[in-house]
């Protein structure tokens, strides 16, 4: 698995991050193709099109920050991210510790873009 270091070095794979794509998005673009015609141009055609994006996972008891590479086939996990404490402890705070898997927004996404130089 990379860490956020090696990201970061990658700059085609820094610019090929979808910040504002979802888990909920992400399933319907790449597992449900016959949904893709609601949301504009933007349709999967083949395992060709891919999406990079980060999820926050609160399964288990520390929620961990995924960088997923998927396309039509397979979600790949590239990145496995630990937060900050203090970040950590903000964040489940503010779900209420509710379990599943989330986009990234506010604190969270902030501090990705800050770690990975993105403006």
């Amino acid at each position: 698995m990379m860490n956020l270091e090696e990201i970061k070095r990658n700059t085609d794979l820094v610019n090929s991050i979808d910040w504002e794509m979802t888990p909920e998005e992400a399933v319907r673009l790449y597992l449900e193709w016959g949904n893709n015609w609601t949301r504009g141009n933007y349709v999967i055609r083949s395992k060709d099109d891919v999406s990079h994006y980060f999820v926050v996972n609160t399964w288990k008891e520390e929620p961990v920050i995924y960088f997923i590479r998927r396309n039509s086939d397979e979600a790949v996990e590239l990145a496995e991210i630990r937060m900050p404490n203090d970040l950590k402890k903000r964040y489940l705070h503010s779900l209420g510790r509710h379990k599943g898997v989330w986009a990234i927004e506010g604190e969270v996404k902030s501090w990705l873009k800050q770690k990975l130089d993105v403006h």
